[in-house]
């Protein structure tokens, strides 16, 4: 992808009543896990925000009828710093944080996305910040019967949403604001914050992924989209 001149991040670890993004100079990271080894709590990524983004991006959401907000108090969560400290680790890029919305609702994710097409910003990299596989309970509990075939199937139903270019963007669109009715949907999202900011990004793009990448973590598989010239 090469190095964005700014990043904007959607990330599952943050919901609130509005879509809000961070708007503070230097927000600093919070460490909202519990339990992890304590070489997790000395992790440090000092990026800088930029007000200026954070602004265009409420702009953008207003202009299409969604209120948003801005938060100078909010630190980024390890939905930002987790896979940036990974892929910039010299942490020189601006970033902002944009939230969900609480109640995670999958067709204005989708138009949270299309309201942020109309950002004018030169190498922006947008990142959808989740996970195509998020059971928790399901890591550390021996496999049932069906589980691994559950996990799956709805990762091929979720790369055949994205990727499948014989379908119709309207037919995509319905097929993710329905995603409860795929195979082995609530096996993979108990809860669905982490899917949600893939609606987010593909509101963005409105296309089928350029690129698909597959991975396997803890014997769960996972896919990650992407989008690009």
């Amino acid at each position: 992808m090469g190095k964005p001149s700014t990043i904007l991040v959607i990330s599952a670890h943050w919901e609130a009543r509005l879509p809000t993004v961070t708007s503070g100079i230097s927000p600093g990271i919070i460490y909202d896990y519990v339990g992890f080894p304590k070489e997790s709590y000395e992790i440090q990524y000092p990026a800088p925000s930029d007000p200026e983004l954070a602004e265009c991006v409420v702009k953008a959401l207003k202009k299409h009828g969604i209120d948003a907000a801005k938060d100078d108090q909010q630190r980024f969560d390890h939905g930002l710093f987790v896979p940036l400290k990974i892929m910039y680790p010299e942490f020189d890029i601006p970033c902002v944080q944009l939230s969900l919305e609480y109640t995670l609702d999958p067709l204005l994710h989708i138009q949270i996305g299309n309201a942020l097409k109309s950002l004018d910003w030169d190498n922006l990299l947008v990142l959808g910040s989740g996970s195509s596989f998020h059971n928790i309970r399901a890591f550390f509990t021996p496999d049932a019967q069906g589980a691994l075939a559950n996990n799956i199937a709805f990762d091929e139903w979720l790369r055949e949403t994205i990727n499948d270019v014989s379908l119709s963007e309207q037919e995509r669109l319905e097929r993710l604001v329905n995603w409860t009715s795929a195979p082995g949907a609530r096996y993979c999202h108990p809860r669905e914050e982490h899917l949600i900011p893939l609606h987010v990004c593909y509101g963005m793009a409105t296309k089928s992924s350029s690129k698909t990448y597959r991975a396997e973590i803890m014997k769960k598989q996972f896919s990650m989209f992407y989008w690009g010239e």
